[in-house]
């Protein structure tokens, strides 16, 4: 390894070392539905998401109910994902005039992307079209990563609430993610870059 990839490394590792408690912290406060500096700018979209899709903030899931809106959340994610490309060629913002994905490609990326490994078998510019890009695979950038944030803070209360029969809110915490987390720390990278 050359001197500037260790010091690359050690920086990271560094900046790692820096923002763990803080954004621990941060994700608890979060995630416990306490409130925090964040909160006053991003407090009311919270609320606005849960009044356009239903939500009641307050009515905690059984481990049960958790898992059947885990899958059922994932299930219409590749649905969505997987319809989008297979209709391509008919939908709007396609100004290279490309052809609807394959059967086979659609399955393989819409799994990919709902399950977060984002997998690509295409060369992206040449197979997907701008709508299919944005309103699918972008967005399942962030909604898949918030499902997986919202498995692991339900295992963390399933540990912590051994005699407790809820597990918190699926919809919640997959909320949370997307406002909290995802969003601001997006934004935040594309201002640095």
């Amino acid at each position: 390894m050359t001197p500037s990839g260790g010091l690359q490394v050690a920086l990271y590792f560094l900046t790692v070392l820096a923002i763990a408690k803080p954004m621990g912290v941060f994700m608890a406060r979060v995630f416990a539905g306490e409130r925090t500096f964040a909160h006053p700018l991003l407090r009311p979209l919270e609320r606005g998401l849960y009044r356009l899709v239903g939500v009641t903030e307050d009515a905690e899931q059984r481990w049960t109910a958790y898992a059947g809106s885990l899958l059922s959340f994932s299930f219409f994610s590749f649905l969505f994902v997987y319809l989008l490309q297979r209709i391509q060629a008919v939908l709007p913002l396609n100004p290279q005039k490309l052809p609807s994905a394959t059967p086979d490609l659609a399955f393989n990326t819409a799994v990919s992307f709902t399950t977060n490994t984002n997998w690509q078998a295409y060369a992206g510019e040449t197979t997907m079209s701008y709508l299919v890009q944005m309103a699918a695979l972008t967005v399942q950038n962030f909604a898949s990563a918030a499902a997986g944030v919202a498995i692991a803070i339900a295992l963390i209360r399933g540990f912590a609430r051994q005699q407790e029969k809820t597990i918190g809110n699926f919809w919640v915490d997959l909320t949370r993610a997307v406002v909290y987390l995802f969003l601001p720390l997006s934004l935040a990278g594309a201002l640095f870059f």
